[in-house]
């Protein structure tokens, strides 16, 4: 994944590019060029670029990593205050506790709406066969975040026992 400075050193060289195009417009203009007004366009496209990539090199993309996490997948998330993420039927409670945590921390977003609730409700499910043909969700567990802070001290994770006694049932 880029990093910051990989969207730094890419907005300098579209930087130098754009005023490039620029110099090259005006100069198309003076000499009346038949392509000048593509110049332009070309110059007002590399502007643009210029400034998406400037702001991607001030916002850092940090993803958490928890040592003993298993690898989760999120298949629904609302932009508010529901997300549920994918994980795999081995899971064990364990890994099941530190993976919510690390969805908790990487779905948090100062964008989310907390319509009503001022928290983010994360569900970890998995998917079982009962019998040939026939897929089951099974929801091991969630975890409840605040909205508003960045770093939640009281994160409220709820883990159903009972529903990994039905995954080894099954499999």
């Amino acid at each position: 994944m880029p990093t910051t400075e990989d969207f730094a050193v890419l907005a300098q060289w579209s930087g130098i590019a754009t005023a490039f195009f620029a110099v090259l417009a005006v100069l198309a203009f003076f000499f009346q060029w038949r392509f000048r007004f593509n110049l332009v366009g070309v110059t007002g496209f590399m502007v643009v670029l210029s400034v998406g990539l400037f702001t991607l090199s001030l916002i850092p993309f940090t993803r958490t990593t928890i040592e003993g996490a298993a690898p989760f997948s999120v298949v629904y998330d609302n932009g508010s205050t529901q997300a549920v993420i994918a994980v795999s039927p081995d899971i064990t409670e364990s890994e099941l506790n530190l993976t919510l945590q690390q969805a908790a921390s990487n779905l948090y977003s100062y964008g989310r709406l907390g319509l009503g609730d001022a928290k983010l409700t994360i569900r970890a499910r998995t998917i079982v066969h009962p019998n040939e043909g026939v897929s089951q969700p099974v929801y091991l567990g969630q975890v409840k975040r605040s909205l508003t802070e960045r770093e939640d001290e009281n994160m409220e994770i709820t883990i159903n026992s009972e529903k990994f006694d039905q995954i080894q049932a099954t499999s």
